[in-house]
């Protein structure tokens, strides 16, 4: 039975400020509906209100028999389940959720107190999504819930998309990646990533099916557009076109640009016209292969958002400053003797848990023994073209540490930072799932870091990290996070579970306007369903702020220093 619900005061968002549900509903889409498998009564029936209570459809079903008919009969988004129930096992019926054809992608969150890591590795292997481990607070339960609810139907729409390629005359976004990582380098031409301006208004304006039939149109207009050269619909309001031949990039990117801008969508007084702004580069040989070429598009679509005409194209950046060479040698030795280091800093729930789990930290010892921090050699790294071998190595180092963690019987989850650069990078999400199925470590226990800045300059290749990622349980987290318009596009477009705010609102909290900003930062990440880390607390006074305010977890020296060890004791911390 769904135990250990925890029914105390809780940090929700007000009832003001309406989450995904709510968001859904208001713009026309179908409401978010959820099937729960629970055979206590009372257990069942607080479920069943705390999700009504942030306007999501939920209907309680007591005998697991009946579950695979109702599932057929209301198609719900979700189905949160015991894992434990008299008649039929969770992990069996799992099973046969994921056998149905037509039933198979719908999400499946188990809530249980069960306390055996093996058996909830072993019903993820067959296809759950994820646990709630008790106790869980209502906040949390709504936000997973919605969360959930929300990545599902943006990858159905995805896969509806894709389905539609031929229909609009577009390529599928995995035939248009094939095509480009066969072409780059070799290829001269140009990409061009075109991006619609005001979906989010036009979302809440015309409901999701209009929407959607809007945009198909606008993907038949662009494939009109681009004549013989390759498109692809990346996302709801993406494209990307590969031109195949040298010519006049940015000619050519004026030539989209008002050619969906001179287009009405709709009739009559009705008709909707559409801004774009495009971001393009030239194809050369300095790009290795298709991830970097998509990158600098992507770096100039930025640009593009912030020029008048909508229009730039991208240009290497000025050499950047000599960096401490006698640093980027050792950094260079160290990565060729496999010497880089990590250390561990908790990441813990205010709320209390016994879930291990911890930021990585990256650390290598100079020619005088010294530690130099990751502030120091990230820098270095990346000016010296060695920051994709810095990120290989620490995931090398992560994957052990976790593959260790579980065969000692101490299972933990640990974060870690990338760069959006090697995230994109051709091979490397199918080179990490290689590593860690051979090292037996499940992708729950793994969460990629990106920082803000970088995420919103690559979105699209971290899109397509994320589309290999995810499926397996890897999750994701938006580093450095301040609210924003442009920002909170992001946080609908990317899967992300977890968002860290920026230092400076801990260390800033004796200022009112920070704490403001602080708080609508927390409550626009938990609108989206996602779970808020604060960082760098070190004071008892800024973490009682950060709790009062609704953050999720603390990580910082209040709790602990960083260290080389994983000792942590999570079961008896007290904030």
């Amino acid at each position: 039975m769904l135990v250990g619900v925890e029914a105390v005061e809780d940090h929700a968002v007000p009832a003001s400020v309406p989450g995904p549900a709510a968001v859904a509903a208001r713009s026309g889409e179908d409401p978010y509906r959820v099937l729960i498998v629970e055979d206590d009564r009372s257990q069942a029936l607080f479920a069943t209100s705390v999700l009504a209570g942030a306007g999501i459809q939920a209907e309680a079903i007591a005998d697991p028999d009946q579950v695979m008919a109702r599932l057929e009969a209301i198609r719900p988004d979700l189905v949160l389940m015991d894992l434990h129930m008299p008649a039929i096992d969770g992990a069996e019926l799992t099973n046969m959720i994921r056998s149905h054809a037509e039933l198979s992608h719908t999400p499946i969150v188990f809530l249980t107190g069960d306390p055996d890591p093996e058996r909830q590795f072993e019903v993820l292997e067959i296809g759950a999504d994820d646990f709630l481990t008790k106790p869980v607070r209502p906040r949390h339960l709504i936000a997973a819930v919605e969360n959930r609810i929300m990545r599902a139907r943006q990858q159905h729409a995805q896969r509806v998309a894709d389905k539609a390629g031929t229909g609009t005359g577009l390529h599928t976004r995995s035939r248009m990646f094939l095509r480009l990582a066969t072409a780059i380098p070799n290829d001269t031409g140009a990409l061009h990533v075109v991006e619609l301006a005001g979906i989010p208004v036009l979302r809440e304006k015309l409901g999701y099916a209009a929407l959607e039939e809007l945009l198909t149109a606008a993907a038949r207009r662009m494939a009109a557009l681009a004549g013989d050269h390759p498109t692809a619909r990346l996302n709801d309001n993406t494209f990307l076109v590969h031109v195949t031949e040298d010519g006049d990039v940015e000619a050519f990117a004026r030539h989209l640009r008002d050619g969906l801008g001179r287009e009405q969508f709709g009739n009559g007084a009705g008709g909707l016209r559409l801004r774009a702004c495009v971001g393009s580069a030239r194809i050369t040989p300095e790009f290795a292969d298709a991830g970097s070429a998509l990158a600098a598009a992507e770096q100039a679509l930025r640009d593009a958002r912030a020029a008048p005409a909508g229009i730039a194209v991208w240009s290497p950046p000025d050499a950047p400053a000599d960096p401490d060479s006698s640093l980027a040698e050792q950094l260079a030795r160290a990565i060729a003797d496999r010497r880089l280091e990590l250390a561990f800093q908790p990441i813990v729930a205010v709320a209390g848990g016994d879930e291990a789990q911890y930021q990585t930290l990256l650390r290598m010892r100079d020619d005088e023994g010294n530690l130099v921090p990751a502030g120091t050699l990230l820098p270095v790294a990346e000016s010296s073209g060695l920051m994709h071998e810095v990120d290989r190595q620490v995931l090398e180092l992560v994957v052990r540490t976790l593959a260790r963690q579980r065969s000692n019987g101490n299972p933990v989850r640990l974060f870690v930072s990338q760069s959006p650069r090697s995230l994109g990078r051709e091979g490397h999400a199918e080179w990490l799932l290689q590593e860690m199925r051979e090292a037996g470590v499940d992708g729950n226990a793994l969460v990629i870091d990106v920082r803000q800045d970088d995420a919103l300059v690559h979105a699209i290749s971290l899109q397509e990290f994320s589309a290999k990622m995810v499926p397996a349980g890897v999750q994701l987290c938006l580093g450095h996070y301040r609210p924003g318009g442009e920002v909170d596009a992001l946080l609908s477009q990317l899967p992300l579970g977890y968002v860290r705010l920026a230092p400076d609102f801990s260390s800033g909290l004796n200022d009112n306007a920070v704490r403001d900003r602080m708080r609508e930062a927390i409550d626009r990440a938990h609108r989206h369903g996602l779970m808020v880390i604060g960082q760098q607390v070190e004071d008892p006074q800024a973490a009682a702020t950060l709790w009062m305010s609704g953050i999720d977890f603390i990580q910082g020296n209040l709790v602990q220093q960083a260290a080389g060890d994983l000792e942590f004791d999570f079961q008896h911390s007290v904030l």
